[in-house]
């Protein structure tokens, strides 16, 4: 792998952090729980996990040009995993089995605040 390729995912990578990090201080603002970051089971890796009241929200984050962008990002086996994994973590630990598993959306674009979509693929 060429020098210019590994800086370029270091970089990825990096900015991917950084926006979990301002995502997570969005949701607290909120009145989320942070649960988790990169959370990883079998079925997926969930950026973030967060709780408030009974609504478990897996999030996932996306920094892109625009809002549209970010939800198209995020195909239907993507979704599909990460219901199944947030599933499955809500039913291993018994504080969070009555609570109601949701996927979210973060999405963060330049010179913009974050846009926090509950229940981002309802239906979808």
């Amino acid at each position: 792998m060429s020098g210019a390729r590994q800086a370029r995912g270091a970089a990825a990578r990096l900015s991917g952090r950084r926006s979990e990090v301002i995502a997570a201080g969005w949701l607290m603002l909120k009145g989320y729980r942070i649960l988790g970051f990169r959370l990883r089971t079998r079925i997926a890796e969930m950026d973030l996990v967060a709780l408030r009241g009974r609504t478990l929200a897996i999030v996932e984050v996306k920094r892109r040009a625009n809002l549209a962008d970010a939800l198209e990002t995020v195909t239907f086996d993507q979704r599909d995993r990460l219901r199944r994994a947030g599933a499955q973590l809500a039913a291993s630990r018994p504080a969070l089995r009555d609570a109601t598993v949701r996927l979210d959306l973060v999405a963060l674009a330049p010179r913009r605040l974050p846009m926090h979509i509950p229940d981002a693929w309802k239906g979808a």
